[in-house]
């Protein structure tokens, strides 16, 4: 080769909708609704995170064929909010010959930075970026909101999820399958036509796993206390025996992976294992971020 030059995939410009707006939680909006965004500082609701991972299927199935819907994962560290009517590309760094982990990132039209990202394969390709990031902590000081929790707690108890094209996903997501496949940033037939799919079932979109993975997790009846307005500040979805499908019963079971603290927030990360319904084979998992915003909470800065 003459060159040591790295190369790059990008997508087309997207513009990424709004779901979210009526989301509610802990009996409050979220701060995807504009009013609560900007009581709390904020110009508008931003779209959620893991929409923006729909804008990256294209780039890996490129890189790494179908085995990436087997085995891919995407390990997020989100940098800026975006807000509806703006436009967003993804980018990936096109990986020497056998790697199995590359940089991949997702800026606005004007380049600002969206995300930045690892996107590998397999179990074998080295520490992602939030692994990298999670190492990296430093011990929380005096926690309130999270007082309560430790790392290693583990949620109240197995929960059962599935997710079906019509099944309205509750308060977190108060939207379907398939309301969301009408606005999808990137589509596939895959998603909806299991005559299309390699697999001869309808597969479920990669930000559509965070769903899953999510919208059962009151169950989990971690002791965080609230009202307070939280985020999603790093994500990672893996597929370790994937797809996953739609129409399919999975078990889940969460972990406190890790907690955390910083001017602004409190953080709590939780490591979510999905499960076959068996609940003996783990298919996909996912490790958020829960960054709490720390004036959401009524009396904070007098708790100190």
């Amino acid at each position: 080769m003459t060159f040591a030059t790295p190369l790059a995939l990008a997508g087309p410009l997207r513009q990424p909708r709004q779901m979210l707006a009526d989301q509610e939680y802990g009996g409050h909006a979220s701060i995807h609704d504009d009013a609560m965004a900007e009581k709390l500082g904020f110009r508008a609701g931003p779209i959620e995170g893991p929409t923006h991972f729909s804008l990256f299927p294209p780039l890996m199935e490129k890189i790494w064929g179908r085995a990436w819907y087997e085995q891919g994962c995407i390990s997020s560290h989100y940098l800026n909010m975006v807000v509806e009517g703006e436009q967003v590309r993804a980018f990936a760094e096109l990986p020497a010959d056998g790697a199995k982990m590359t940089r991949v990132w997702a800026e606005k039209a004007d380049g600002t930075p969206v995300l930045e990202a690892s996107a590998s394969i397999g179990r074998d390709s080295g520490p992602t970026l939030l692994e990298q990031r999670m190492a990296a902590l430093r011990p929380p000081g005096k926690l309130l909101i999270l007082e309560d929790l430790e790392v290693g707690m583990t949620g109240a108890r197995d929960e059962r999820v599935r997710m079906d094209p019509d099944q309205n996903m509750g308060a977190l997501y108060p939207f379907s399958l398939n309301e969301k496949l009408a606005v999808i940033t990137e589509t596939s037939p895959w998603y909806s036509d299991a005559k299309a799919s390699p697999w001869g079932r309808a597969i479920i979109p990669l930000e559509m796993i965070s769903v899953l993975a999510e919208y059962s997790s009151r169950e989990a009846e971690f002791p965080v206390k609230g009202p307070a307005v939280g985020l999603f500040a790093d994500q990672e979805i893996r597929l370790i025996d994937g797809p996953l499908f739609v129409g399919e019963e999975y078990v889940i079971r969460r972990e406190i992976a890790a907690l955390a603290e910083s001017k602004r927030t409190e953080s709590y990360w939780v490591r979510t294992r999905i499960f076959d319904s068996s609940g003996k084979k783990q298919v996909a998992e996912m490790l958020l971020n829960h960054a709490t915003l720390k004036h959401s909470y009524a009396g904070y800065a007098d708790a100190g």
